[in-house]
């Protein structure tokens, strides 16, 4: 049994902070000991404590004065679209003909998706995130691609292989008998493999006709405990094609309803736009409204209402996710700083600890895999990020005045991205110094 004693300042998240001086919200160790054996977390306290029931041979590496927190999650990206993030557009479908649905079509070679797929990971490990869900493209090859690459590296991983057979290129449509079969093959292949969780993709209404819908539903019935992602909502010119699409369905929503496609494992990437009808129905399935800011603020889309979506009477289940390409930053970090941004111009307020949670065990919850990740508790997977608040000179500077850790955090939050992350453990293992 191998055996490494990280020491430093330990954060984790308990439950969702229910304002700034919730203090039972969260685990907090300002010398603390994590003890970490064959890639999962044995111990956590104060060091003293640890040290003394630790093995005599565990390998010890002081962190001290960083923070030690769970490895970051992202519940949203698309790993085909790295080489257009930052592409100039109008608006959601204009960038999508424009510079995706083309750049997609690059992925039927299993060359290109295997080098992408490298770059994928080092940024994800660069910027201290260790789960990520991931839209891969329509080829098969692109998911081959990016589950033998979580593989190689042990990282825990959703993804899938995109569904998609009308309103886009040649080049990036399958069938509905291809899509199936596709996914069935990339369910046998990789599911289970290793960390791998592989997700069943429809890209959106849009891309896929009342066929291939039905043969998605097919997949959801005979494998019930799969995540399903897809889009809902994100954009005005979306939402009213979806509607000539699916001329029967009452609303967006309803057609992915209608599938049997809204589950407590379905990920819903944007929901700006919802009725109550909608946010309602999304409550009650137990589904999941995946929060993407640099992308809506980058695209126009909308400002998202997570306060007033966590406090309805039907609560919904929020994630937050980078969304890149559409995203403009591969960091958790930043994407928390935009997301308080759009509460604060919506009249709300973020603390940094809800922040905080969000990047940790709150999108470890979205994802339905707390119990192995997103926290510092025992028995769970040893998936860290370790923090410098004052890694750049900006960020030193301001550190000389701080004087709480709400305060650390917040600065972390604002300035921070993967120059603050001094480095990211992957099932106990150290990744930064070996990518």
């Amino acid at each position: 049994m191998t055996a490494t004693l990280l020491r430093g300042r330990l954060l984790s998240f308990v439950r969702r902070p229910e304002g700034i001086d919730d203090t039972g919200s969260y685990r907090y160790e300002s010398d603390g000991g994590l003890l970490i054996e064959d890639g999962r977390i044995a111990a956590i306290g104060d060091y003293a404590d640890v040290r003394r029931n630790a093995p005599a041979d565990a390998e010890e590496i002081d962190h001290r004065p960083h923070l030690i927190l769970p490895g970051f999650i992202d519940t949203h990206v698309h790993f085909p679209q790295m080489q257009v993030i930052g592409a100039y557009a109008a608006n959601l479908l204009e960038w999508l003909h424009t510079y995706t649905f083309p750049e997609e079509c690059r992925f039927v070679e299993p060359a290109h998706a295997a080098r992408i797929a490298r770059h994928f990971y080092d940024e994800m490990i660069r910027h201290g995130t260790t789960t990520a869900a991931a839209y891969c493209s329509v080829h098969k090859a692109s998911a081959d691609a990016y589950f033998a690459e979580a593989l190689r590296r042990n990282m825990c991983m959703i993804g899938g292989k995109v569904m998609m057979d009308r309103n886009a290129p040649q080049g990036l449509l399958d069938t509905p008998e291809m899509g199936y079969d596709e996914t069935r093959a990339v369910i046998a292949e990789w599911h289970g493999k290793g960390r791998n969780h592989v997700a069943i993709t429809p890209r959106f209404a849009i891309t896929s006709t009342p066929a291939q819908m039905e043969a998605t539903a097919l997949l959801a019935r005979e494998f019930p405990d799969l995540h399903i992602q897809t889009h809902l909502s994100e954009n005005d010119e979306e939402i009213r094609f979806t509607a000539q699409l699916y001329p029967d369905a009452i609303d967006y929503t309803d057609v992915y309803a209608h599938y049997g496609l809204l589950g407590p494992k379905s990920l819903f990437g944007h929901c700006i736009h919802l009725s109550e009808r909608e946010a309602d129905a999304m409550s009650e399935a137990g589904a999941v409204a995946v929060h993407c800011p640099t992308s809506n603020l980058f695209l126009g889309s909308g400002l998202f209402p997570l306060k007033s979506l966590v406090r309805r009477d039907k609560p919904v289940r929020i994630g937050v996710a980078t969304d890149v390409g559409g995203g403009t930053s591969y960091s958790m970090l930043k994407t928390l700083d935009e997301t308080y941004k759009i509460q604060q111009l919506l009249g709300e307020r973020l603390n940094p600890f809800e922040s905080f949670y969000h990047m940790t065990l709150g999108n470890a919850e979205a994802v339905s895999l707390a119990d192995r990740i997103g926290t510092l508790e025992p028995g769970t997977d040893a998936d860290l990020a370790v923090l410098d608040a004052a890694a750049t000179p900006a960020m030193a500077l301001r550190m000389e005045i701080v004087r709480s850790l709400a305060d650390e955090l917040f600065l972390l939050q604002t300035l921070g991205d993967d120059r603050a992350v001094r480095e990211t453990y992957v099932a106990g293992k150290p990744m930064k110094t070996v990518i």
